[in-house]
């Protein structure tokens, strides 16, 4: 057949057998960097070609943005046809199915679908009508048992499964939270409600209940894809396997890039595939079209640790370049003045912009010391991955406590200390904030402040706080510690995930204690005023794209930088300590390692500062086990301290 597109010439060897492959079950390893995208955008288009009903190929993503671009790209290489592919997300597609069929389920065709400030509304009214409300019981908030529920349908796992594995201080609460759940499913089913996890169970039961249905849905659709295969949870799978009984289903996928367990996605999906579809051809996709070789040879050696795997190889036509760094630092402040100085040569010296440099990290908090370093440096930048520490609501009471030693007139930090305080609500906290001001003596008004209220008691408590930081002063570590003993009771009583909360404050005093006074602290917290995400005011006339990108590692799958840091490379904090006696967590732990150097196209570094944990008694100071024993042939070291 003669085609209008010249496949031969616009597609590698291992790209073209999948896009000409036809009928039967395809899984396609698609590598880091390997032209996945590419590869399925012509693998449509040549369906189209070959005279296939365009609406007959069904192509499933994670994301709608994704199947649009997919489908624009191949009607820009062929024509209007491929815009009529069946394309979208699993639930857009379960939706689609449910609204032909959902009187076999005893829905109606108008079905709602309740977005999550609709789950939440109906669950908080639950929450009341069971008197789960109290301040006394603390009970999880609304959003907390929404996320408790979600959990159980994309993870598959019970709720006292999900309550041991992630909400364990509300596993005393399993009864109510199961009575809740219960009458959560009810209200839908009788108000003929569906939330988002709906979509995906009840059109897996429609597929696997009504043989009539599933047999029709699978004809139509004579062609299956899927992409992304590693990130489907085992609901998704199942309907893959449901709508696939002629058996001409190809996904695409890579297993080495299953980094997203925590939402569900099942690892085994992809490594089982061949099993649940007997006769699955395996093509791989392992020419790299992003990475400097030196840089791929080092990941694909470390990937090798993995022990369950499909084995590959990356190579690029890019063969010379220098080796990927371990760079040992002898501590957090050393590896953040590394970075900035590295980023400045960078930019000065190769003329490389800012915004083709990214730093990578494990968990949100590891860039803490860095953004300080970059804010005082005047270097803008973007962070993805949650919010900026500075940001968080937490943070900001902490400081609050801190602030007010140092500057008494504040009445924004005032504010909101005082509003903590039960019974306490603005225009009391305005009433007290100038009665304590009043007096002009500082902080200390606060001893002359005198009330018989409901709050009483913690006004008291309050006092006996300032009069602790008063002695300590100017050993503002040790402050920071008093005031965080006292404001623990506070966060465990406003946040259902006051662990990760507390973590991020045992963080931030590490942070204080490098500096020496209050002064230096604040000047370099850059805390007055805040900051703002993207520090604008150092923009100094840079194109507003031009800005660092720090990221964690899951917000950065996806994306390429010429050159990537990432740093807290560290034996126990990457992995991280809870994950080493857990096997499909460390394994997980160097797959997230894996995706984060393979976004790197000419530089990669690893940073790893040592560390006391007092968590563990222990000091950290082993480069992650991930690469700590890779040849020299692969990867330099380098020793560095505060003098270098």
């Amino acid at each position: 057949m003669s085609y209008t597109i010249d496949y031969s010439k616009e597609l590698n060897p291992s790209q073209y057998q999948a896009v000409f492959a036809d009928h039967g079950p395809y899984l396609v390893i698609a590598g880091a960097g390997s032209g996945k995208t590419r590869t399925l955008t012509y693998r449509v288009a040549r369906l189209v070609e070959d005279n296939v009903d365009a609406k007959a190929i069904l192509l499933l993503t994670f994301t709608r943005k994704a199947s649009k671009e997919m489908l624009h790209r191949a009607t820009k290489l062929l024509d209007n046809r491929c815009m009529t592919v069946s394309g979208g997300t699993f639930h857009s597609f379960a939706a689609y199915i449910l609204r032909r069929y959902a009187s076999k389920l005893d829905y109606s065709s108008d079905f709602v679908i309740l977005d999550k400030s609709d789950s939440d509304t109906i669950i908080e009214t639950l929450r009341k009508e069971h008197k789960l409300t109290s301040k006394e019981r603390r009970f999880p908030r609304k959003s907390t048992v929404s996320s408790i529920f979600s959990k159980t349908v994309n993870q598959s796992k019970s709720l006292e499964k999900v309550l041991e594995d992630d909400f364990p201080q509300f596993l005393h609460e399993l009864n109510p939270l199961t009575t809740l759940m219960k009458e959560y499913t009810h209200i839908k089913k009788v108000q003929n409600l569906m939330d988002y996890d709906d979509l995906l169970v009840l059109c897996q039961k429609l597929l696997a209940t009504q043989s009539d249905i599933r047999q029709k849905v699978s004809s139509f659709y004579q062609y299956i894809m899927v992409d992304e295969y590693q990130d489907t949870n085992l609901i998704q799978s199942d309907i893959v396997k449901l709508l696939a009984e002629h058996q001409n289903v190809m996904v695409v996928g890579d297993d080495s890039q299953s980094i997203y367990a925590f939402r569900g996605a099942n690892f085994k999906n992809i490594m089982q595939f061949p099993e649940q579809f007997p006769g699955t051809t395996i093509i791989k996709l392992e020419e790299n079209y992003r990475s400097l070789q030196p840089i791929l040879s080092l990941t694909n050696t470390m990937i090798e640790q993995a022990k369950e795997r499909y084995t590959k190889e990356l190579f690029s036509t890019r063969k010379k370049g220098p080796k990927p760094s371990l760079i040992m630092a002898n501590d957090e402040k050393t590896q953040s003045v590394f970075v900035l100085d590295m980023i400045k040569k960078f930019k000065q010296k190769q003329k490389i912009p800012l915004n083709d440099m990214a730093v990578l990290f494990r968990a949100s908090f590891h860039s803490y010391d860095l953004e300080t370093v970059i804010q005082g440096e005047g270097i803008p930048y973007v962070k993805y991955g949650g919010f900026k520490f500075m940001e968080k609501t937490h943070i900001k009471d902490f400081i609050a406590y801190l602030k007010i030693f140092h500057n008494p007139t504040d009445r924004l930090s005032w504010h909101r200390i005082l509003s903590q305080l039960d019974h306490v609500g603005i225009k009391t906290a305005e009433k007290i904030c100038s009665t304590i001001l009043s007096y002009n003596d500082g902080y200390k008004g606060l001893f002359l402040y005198k009330t018989k209220s409901k709050y009483s008691d913690q006004i008291d408590q309050l006092k006996k706080l300032y009069h602790v930081l008063e002695q300590l002063s100017p050993n503002f570590k040790e402050m920071g510690q008093v005031i965080l003993n006292f404001y623990t009771p506070i966060v465990k009583s406003r946040f259902d995930d006051y662990p990760q909360r507390i973590k991020d404050l045992e963080k931030f005093l590490e942070i204080m204690d490098q500096y020496k006074t209050l002064n230096d602290f604040f000047t370099a917290m850059a805390l007055e005023p805040p900051n703002d995400t993207v520090n604008n005011e150092f923009d100094n006339g840079l194109d507003s794209s031009d800005k660092l990108v720090l990221s964690t590692i899951h917000s950065a799958k996806g994306l390429e930088w010429r050159i990537v840091f990432i740093i807290w490379t560290l034996d126990g904090r990457f992995p991280t300590h809870f994950s080493l006696n857990n096997r499909d967590e460390l394994e997980e732990e160097l797959r997230l390692m894996y995706v984060a150097a393979t976004r790197a196209k000419d530089r990669l570094f690893f940073i790893c500062p040592s560390v006391y944990d007092p968590r563990f008694d222990e000091y950290l100071c082993e480069p992650s086990r991930f690469i700590k024993n890779l040849s020299k042939d692969l990867l330099s070291v380098r020793f560095i301290d505060s003098e270098n």
